[in-house]
C-alpha cells in the first residue's frame, strides 16, 4: 500500500499481519487497540494518532514521525523503530522489549521509570530525555546523544555507553557495574590504575 491517506480514520481494534505501508499519512487516526504482526511502516506520519493499548510484534516503524502520539499501554515486542522521530508523545506506561531504536529521535521524551533493558539506542538522540529510574540494564547506548539526559537512579549495569555519553548525561545516583564506573572515571579524565 503506497501513498494512501488514512487521516482521521477509525482503525481501532483492527488486526493487521504482514502489511506494508509507505509514505502513508495516519494523522489524527484512531488506532487504539490495533494489533500488528510482521507489518512495515516506512516514512509514515503518525501525528496525533491514538496508539493506546496497541500491540506490535516483529513490526517495523522505520523513519516514521510520531508527534503528540499517545502510546500509553502500547506494546512493542521484537520491533524496529529505526530512525523514528518522537516529539511530545505520551509514553507512560509503555512496554518495549527486544526492539531496535537505532538513530531514533527521543529528545526531551518522558520515559521515567520505564523498563528499557536490552534495547538498542545506538546513535539515538536522547538529548534532554527523562530516563530517571529506568531499567536500562544491558542496553546499547553507543553513540547516543545524551546532553542533559537525566539518568539519575537508572539501572545502567551492563549498559554500553561511550565516553561522550558518560560526560554528557546526568548520572547522579545511577546504578553501575565496575566496568562502567571505570569508564566513567576515565571519561572524566581520571587515571585508573592499581
Amino acid at each position: 500500500m503506497n501513498d494512501d491517506d488514512y487521516r482521521d480514520a477509525d482503525l481501532s481494534g483492527q488486526s493487521w499481519e504482514g502489511q506494508h505501508f509507505e509514505n502513508v499519512d495516519f494523522t489524527d487516526a484512531d488506532m487504539r487497540g490495533l494489533v500488528t504482526k510482521g507489518c512495515t511502516f516506512d516514512h509514515c506520519d503518525l501525528t496525533r494518532v491514538d496508539l493506546g493499548e496497541s500491540k506490535h510484534t516483529t513490526s517495523a516503524f522505520r523513519s516514521c514521525k510520531f508527534e503528540r502520539t499517545s502510546l500509553m499501554h502500547a506494546e512493542f515486542r521484537g520491533c524496529s523503530l529505526l530512525g523514528a522521530t518522537f516529539h511530545e508523545c505520551r509514553f507512560r506506561p509503555v512496554t518495549i522489549t527486544d526492539t531496535d531504536l537505532t538513530l531514533a529521535s527521543l529528545g526531551g521524551a518522558n520515559l521515567r521509570a520505564i523498563a528499557l533493558s536490552g534495547l538498542r539506542f545506538r546513535e539515538a538522540n536522547l538529548t534532554g530525555a527523562d530516563l530517571r529510574d529506568c531499567d536500562l540494564t544491558d542496553t546499547d547506548l553507543t553513540g547516543a546523544r545524551l546532553q542533559e539526559a537525566k539518568l539519575s537512579g537508572a539501572d545502567l549495569r551492563g549498559t554500553r555507553m561511550d565516553a561522550n555519553g558518560l560526560r554528557q548525561a546526568t548520572l547522579t545516583g545511577a546504578k553501575v557495574d565496575i566496568d562502567m564506573a571505570i569508564a566513567f572515571a576515565a571519561a572524566h579524565g581520571l587515571q585508573v590504575g592499581e
